[in-house]
């Protein structure tokens, strides 16, 4: 126990007045006469006896009255062995409130947001109005990067709303830490007031900052349940007008309750296409897939709706993707010194005719390099040599999302400029031409160019439905050499195990790799069954490949296909079917010769929104809130505290806030549990027992 004022424990000499008192008696007693005084001697004995004791009685209540009268005015104090708040002298104290997501919880005292905004005001009033405070959101904004009188912190406070923005406590520390390091205010204090879930609690990584003490302040939620849309994928990447698709949509049941026939509904273009049911375990995670068909091309904009209280920002799920109306393809074809091409043409049979495909001719000798970046597939179509030109420039566009297919030359093959190009692709090269008659005798059937493409058997293994397969018959074939083979997916193989089609991923594009030409002395691919998927299924997945969504908070680059003209600049304006009147000019940087915008934080509600250049909507774009709030997963108080000790964190303390008010418990903190109270108290119960005392003496 200590004391406010110890100076005042001199006063506890006034204890020897009453002792005095007692000591010397100055009551003058009076005389009385009495005939005989033996009959009363054994009761005069008796008398006396009895008030000595309450003679003694009287003196304690009187010695301990004074004593804890002198105690209330030096002020005892038992003190906390919590770190002390500093309340004295002028102090720089940071408050962090969480208005994550998960803050729309409810607690024992209504919404966990609302009750950490009181927290933080009870924990400003527990201060000085002459010391200064810094608020601090997950939103890290650039206002609350400063510290302020108390005034103006109370007025920010009013101001935070809940934000979509998700950060570690770590980073939440770092940051407090940062600003009060660099104040020349000795007194340095942080408070983290939050509901410590266990997704960004990591409290191990916190800085040990000696010079500044740091208080953790939980708020509980009366439930942990939640019900959610995680994530959402297609079975197919490619899209196609009147095409069935198939969504796969991922559920958590993060909570002890099981759901049956809970409603699921997909919406595309604010239509309602497949209204469903499911039923979801506890704990569980499931995957639901939801079949419609396209009927329409062009920019698609969807949405996947559930229900679910008191958390609901993750009960809607958006996606964007775009239904091609039609697929561009180039075949660059081998110089014939302006007369008609020499070779059959099987490229222009199977795609001239296909309305769904634009194919379009050029001559190795007049490209047109321009033109390279409005195509989806390039076919170069039995060339014997590659330029340095051309190899830049189909690198390039490799690069930036598109597909290539290579089928040599039948005649003499320059290999060292095939091998430069295909090695700068990550490639297999072409080595010499092998004479031997063979045929392909495997099919890749996991690929995605032949996942769909045979009817589904009832074998049980890949050997086994090769060996009822009608394959190409091969005359003679380049061998191919030089790659890493994890970089391979060899799509068809020859009966010696070598590759006769290959596919390879550089960057964002695709590279095919043909062991063989489409010459017809050399196989009969091109007059094979397997002819017509395989190729259709190579030009179908060259549709450049676009992110379904994107998730708010995370910075991702979106890489634009079209470019601005003239003077027109990207704009992004919110879909009208969730959130109208929105509209930003993004950053918009030349990366890897690609058009590509920044959003830099801009968008903050998860919604539909479609890119422009200039007037025209050139790409939908889908935006949802990050699902690290969706697990309501939360530290106890126990807990929080054993991480404390684990990472040794000294000058890291806990705050109970359950049902008390902050300013009464800082100030206790501070100058520890007062007692003065107290001791008034005493006397007070003291002085009554001697009034009795007193009162029965006289009786």
């Amino acid at each position: 126990m200590s004391f406010v004022f110890p100076q005042f424990l001199f006063a506890l000499f006034a204890v020897a007045i009453p002792i005095i008192i007692h000591l010397f008696s100055f009551r003058r007693y009076k005389k009385i006469y009495f005939s005989d005084i033996r009959f009363l001697k054994e009761v005069t004995q008796e008398a006396k006896s009895r008030n000595k004791l309450k003679h003694l009685l009287v003196l304690l209540t009187r010695i301990l009255a004074v004593s804890f009268l002198v105690l209330a005015f030096a002020q005892p104090y038992i003190p906390t062995n919590k770190k002390k708040a500093a309340i004295g002298g002028i102090n720089a104290v940071s408050i962090y409130v969480d208005n994550s997501f998960s803050m729309e919880n409810i607690g024992i005292n209504g919404m966990l947001f609302d009750q950490s905004k009181k927290i933080a005001r009870e924990v400003a009033l527990a201060y000085s109005p002459s010391d200064f405070f810094q608020l601090l959101t997950n939103d890290f904004e650039g206002k609350h990067q400063r510290l302020v009188n108390r005034e103006e912190f109370l007025f920010m406070l009013d101001d935070i709303k809940i934000s979509p923005s998700v950060k570690t406590l770590s980073e939440v520390s770092s940051r407090q830490q940062d600003l009060l390091s660099h104040s020349e205010i000795k007194n340095k204090r942080c408070f983290i007031i939050s509901d410590f879930q266990k997704s960004i609690s990591n409290i191990e990584s916190f800085a040990n900052d000696t010079s500044i003490a740091t208080s953790l302040v939980p708020v509980s939620a009366n439930r942990q349940n939640n019900l959610f849309i995680d994530s959402c994928w297609f079975e197919s990447p490619v899209h196609q007008l009147n095409m069935a698709e198939k969504l796969f949509v991922r559920i958590k049941n993060n909570s002890e309750e099981k759901f049956e026939n809970a409603a699921i509904k997909l919406y595309i273009n604010n239509q309602l296409k497949t209204p469903a049911s499911f039923s979801i375990e506890a704990g569980e995670t499931k995957e639901i897939a939801l079949s419609f068909t396209n009927k329409e091309s062009g920019i698609q904009q969807g949405r996947i709706e559930i229900t679910d209280y008191p958390v609901t920002y993750d009960d809607k799920f958006y996606l964007s993707y775009d239904v091609a109306k039609n697929i561009n393809i180039l075949s660059i074809n081998p110089a014939t010194g302006g007369t008609t091409p020499v070779f059959t043409n099987p490229i222009q049979s199977l795609f001239g005719k296909d309305s769904l495909f634009i194919l379009s001719t050029q001559d190795e000798s007049k490209m047109d390099y321009s033109s390279l970046a409005f195509q989806q597939l390039i076919v170069l179509n039995e060339l014997t040599s590659i330029s340095s030109g051309l190899a830049q420039e189909l690198n390039r566009f490799t690069a930036n999302g598109g597909s290539l297919l290579l089928f040599p030359s039948y005649e003499k093959l320059d290999t060292a400029s095939y091998k430069a190009f295909l090695s700068s692709l990550g490639a297999k090269f072409y080595l010499q031409q092998d004479t031997i008659n063979t045929k392909v005798d495997w099919v890749n059937f996991e690929s995605d160019i032949f996942s769909d493409v045979f009817e589904r058997s009832t074998l049980k293994d890949s050997k086994e439905k090769n060996t009822n397969l009608d394959l190409p018959l091969v005359n003679s074939h380049y061998l191919l050499g030089g790659a890493n083979k994890s970089q391979e997916e060899i799509l068809l193989r020859l009966k010696n195990k070598r590759s006769f089609l290959s596919k390879y991923i550089y960057k964002k594009g695709k590279v095919y790799v043909s062991a063989v030409p489409l010459n017809n002395d050399w196989s009969n691919l091109s007059k094979h069954a397997m002819y017509v998927p395989l190729m259709y299924k190579i030009a179908m997945n060259s549709q450049p490949s676009t992110e379904l969504f994107y998730t708010i908070g995370k910075d991702k680059p979106i890489t634009v296909k079209e470019k601005t003209k003239g003077e027109e600049v990207f704009k992004i304006k919110a879909d009208t079917g969730s959130v109208s009147g929105f509209e930003i000019i993004p950053e918009s940087r030349i990366v890897e010769q690609q058009p590509t915008i920044f959003i830099h934080d801009q968008i903050q509600q998860a919604g539909n929104y479609q890119l422009f250049s200039g007037q025209k909507s050139i790409s939908g774009l889908a935006f949802n809130y990050d699902r690290k709030e969706s697990d309501l997963s939360f530290y106890t108080q126990d807990e929080l505290l054993s991480h404390i000790e684990k990472a040794a964190l000294q000058n890291v303390s806990l705050l109970n806030s359950d049902n008390q008010n902050m300013t009464k418990v800082l100030a206790d903190i501070s100058s520890g549990k007062k007692l003065w109270k107290w001791c008034i108290m005493v006397v007070l119960l003291l002085l009554a027992i001697e009034t009795l005392l007193l009162r029965i003496s006289k009786k």
